[in-house]
């Protein structure tokens, strides 16, 4: 190799690397893996349609191999792999998958138990009536056409035909950097939507909702979202759709019953649904199932058995949909290309917007391109008069001049296609009844361009024209929606006793200094529990006896508590597990209280500055890992007493580290959900060391120091008692100098 030949270009790594994958980033986006709004198709699917059109596979024709429509594909116009073309063309001919499948496939093409199509040379296929639809009026002029890879074909840009692709068949795909999640939708209802946003385009996102219910899935299924979420959804372009299968509770003879299974949701692969759910009753987390059978032919029937006639059908359904993909969520991004092949996410008024402007284009063009047509036969039309007005003359030129049609054009004043038509004419069309004819055609042609002319000129006549055309679409393709609305359906869950699910057994919950959980089975002396073995340098921390039917509340002194359940701790082998794992819980925030917590719960939380105030057990329970705020504090403050409220407690007693105490009233605390409280004891120096809530006339007791047993009570309050907020007095003699009410045993 020459050397003087090499050129070496000096650039920075970092440089080079962007600006390559920048190129590959953008065309993943524009090229790959976002639809376009005006077809709802991408690249490869718009390709394949287009190959299969080329080869004449119409729904009246026969059908033909798919290897050979993935040939021409990936041959002229998809230079990718056959295995990505050919999946993509499947799914393309799934029922269960498109809600108004684009191919007609012969063969297996796969089914929604997850099993794969067969290769593509066993497997044939043409295009269904929808795809026609679809790609009408690519003849027409009315969109515009590119190069193919190589150069040596044309392919179009975006097919023009009048059907809601994008939204009736849905779309999904990952980018780089961006992705896209379409549901698909019911065609008879984006029809509605689109005619009436013809007649209104300052129509509100919401006013949409009145048409397009929701999402519209081809497996069916039941949607169990309120109209608020469906409607934040559309109108921001992201949200989320929570689908359920289709259940209903068939009675058998004797008294027995079982939970039928006659539609999944959208997405969901029934083989492995059956798995899981019998992956459930193998491992007992499901004990009031049985058993599950698969019953399905061409239609979906899951039989599920309850363990017993007496299992209440509302909780094993409910535990189901919790436990398995017999409820999901299915994603709306609505994030696709416009008519500049810009990417952005959209809302629905704005997809079907975008939509009817490419319409309106599309109608615009095609009659442009149909007067064009229309000018050039009845240029013809003409000069075929002009002939027969003066036939003798025409013969006589045709019979004698050595240059016919430079004469022709010169007498008559023809123009060449003119011209060149007469010369071109056959002998049988010099009848009579061939002039009576023209004049009929000239009439019809005129007429037509008129009409066409008035439409191009009138938008009025154009959105008649186009709602027209969009009730014509609707009775063809338009059908019953299948996903039924049922928004009351997910509110079963919250009064559902999700405690029937679980055995109940006795636990000792214990907790290490360093954040280490477990539960050992039965309730274990409370001073063995120092005995246990543990890590090096940790200790216990927390101890208590609770039932796997119990729920646990863990508070941190950030303020924010979480809940666990009894039956989901690690076992009491070893040293357990970090508490970390289940919860979310701050690096730098420390557990200060766990105990067992029921809605009907009153507990007393105190904050470091001396603030607190009352809660509920129903106010403190959270559902997710995250938690949730129960207490919101100031700068440098902490939660250092979250304690339970005995019951016929009328009294809070509270301490502070300068080592006073104060005694008020219960009731002069208010009753939060959240929030910062009230002042509970003023300090000059110090804040609040500990607070309890107990019965005044029982007074407070401590345990005297030594092995003694003996105990100390202090009956009058008396000097310590006034009003909340107050300074308080030095604690009485003897009071422990952990300055804590924990050493406290309970009156009896």
């Amino acid at each position: 190799m020459d050397s003087e030949n090499l050129s070496v270009i000096d650039s920075p790594f970092d440089a080079a690397l962007s600006e390559r994958y920048l190129v590959y980033a953008l065309s993943t986006i524009t090229a790959r893996s976002l639809p376009d709004v005006r077809d709802g198709l991408k690249p490869v699917h718009r390709r394949l349609l287009w190959a299969m059109r080329l080869l004449r596979l119409d729904p009246a024709g026969g059908y033909k191999k798919c290897a050979r429509v993935v040939g021409d594909v990936i041959g002229k116009y998809h230079p990718h792999g056959d295995q990505s073309v050919y999946d993509a063309m499947v799914r393309l001919a799934q029922d269960f998958a498109l809600r108004y499948p684009l191919v007609d496939g012969q063969g297996n093409f796969g089914n929604i138990d997850g099993d794969n199509a067969a290769a593509y040379r066993y497997t044939e296929a043409k295009m269904t009536a929808v795809a026609i639809q679809l790609m009408n009026g690519l003849d027409e002029g009315t969109v515009p056409f590119r190069p193919t890879y190589n150069g040596e074909e044309e392919e179009p840009e975006v097919f023009p035909g009048l059907f809601p692709n994008l939204l009736a068949n849905g779309a999904s795909g990952i980018a780089v950097g961006m992705a896209t999640s379409i549901p698909p939708h019911n065609v008879s209802e984006l029809a509605d939507a689109a005619m009436a946003l013809i007649d209104n385009k300052r129509m509100e996102d919401r006013e949409l909702l009145q048409f397009v219910k929701g999402p519209d899935f081809p497996t069916g299924g039941v949607l169990v979202e309120d109209e608020d979420v469906i409607a934040r959804a559309y109108v921001s372009g992201r949200g989320s759709f929570r689908v359920r299968a289709r259940i209903e509770k068939v009675a058998e003879k004797g008294g027995g019953w079982h939970l039928l299974v006659h539609e999944i949701p959208y997405g969901v692969q029934k083989g492995k649904l059956i798995e899981q759910i019998a992956d459930l009753i193998a491992n007992k987390k499901l004990p009031i199932l049985a058993d599950v059978r698969d019953e399905s032919d061409e239609k979906v029937r899951i039989v599920l058995e309850p363990r017993s006639r007496t299992v209440d059908a509302a909780l094993l359904e409910e535990s189901l949909y919790k436990l398995t993909e017999l409820e999901t969520r299915f994603p709306l991004n609505l994030n696709v290309l416009d008519k500049t092949r810009t990417p952005g996410v959209m809302s629905l008024k704005e997809a079907l917007l975008a939509w009817l402007e490419f319409q309106f284009e599309v109608l615009v063009n095609r009659s442009l391109h149909r007067i064009g047509k229309i000018d050039d036969r009845l240029e013809l039309v003409e000069g075929f008069l002009v002939a027969f007005l003066n036939l003798d003359r025409v013969i006589e030129i045709i019979r004698y001049e050595d240059e016919p049609k430079a004469v022709m054009i010169a007498e008559f004043k023809l123009t060449d296609r003119q011209a060149e038509a007469i010369l071109n004419m056959r002998l049988r069309q010099l009848r009579k009844l061939e002039e009576m004819e023209l004049n009929k055609e000239r009439a019809a042609l005129a007429k037509e361009r008129e009409e066409l002319d008035k439409l191009v000129n009138s938008q009025e006549r154009q959105k008649t024209r186009l709602k027209k055309d969009l009730a014509a679409m609707k009775e063809k393709f338009g059908d019953a929606r299948r996903t039924e609305l049922k928004p009351d359906a997910g509110a079963v869950r919250a009064e559902i006793d999700w405690t029937q699910m679980i055995e109940k057994e006795p636990i000792t919950v214990i907790l290490s200094q360093r954040g280490w959980i477990r539960a050992m089975k039965g309730h274990v002396a409370l001073h063995e529990i120092d005995d246990l073995k543990w890590r090096e340098g940790d200790g216990p921390h927390l101890a208590f006896h609770a039932q796997t039917t119990d729920r646990l509340l863990v508070a941190a002194d950030n303020g924010r508590v979480y809940t666990l359940g009894g039956d989901k701790l690690p076992g009491g082998r070893g040293f357990g597990e970090p508490i970390r794992l289940t919860i979310d819980l701050e690096a730098e925030s420390e557990i200060i209280a766990m105990f067992v917590v029921k809605p009907e719960s009153r507990m007393l939380v105190g904050s470091s500055d001396g603030r607190g105030f009352l809660t509920t057990g129903e106010a403190v329970l959270a559902e997710t890992r995250k938690g949730k705020q129960l207490m919101n504090l100031r700068p440098k403050a902490k939660v250092s007493v979250l304690k339970l409220v005995p019951g016929g407690a009328d009294s809070v007693a509270v301490i502070g580290e300068n080592r006073k105490m104060l005694v008020f009233k219960l009731d002069e605390l208010p009753e939060l959900g959240r929030g910062s409280g009230v002042q509970l004891q003023r300090y000059r120096d110090g804040g609040l060391s500990d607070a309890m809530a107990f019965v005044l006339g029982e007074g407070i007791s401590w345990p005297l120091g030594g092995d003694s047993g003996r105990v100390r009570s202090e009956t009058d309050l008396t000097p310590w008692r006034a009003i909340r907020g107050a300074s308080g007095r030095i604690a009485p003699n003897g009071f422990p100098r952990s300055n804590r009410f924990e050493a406290v045993p309970a009156a009896s």
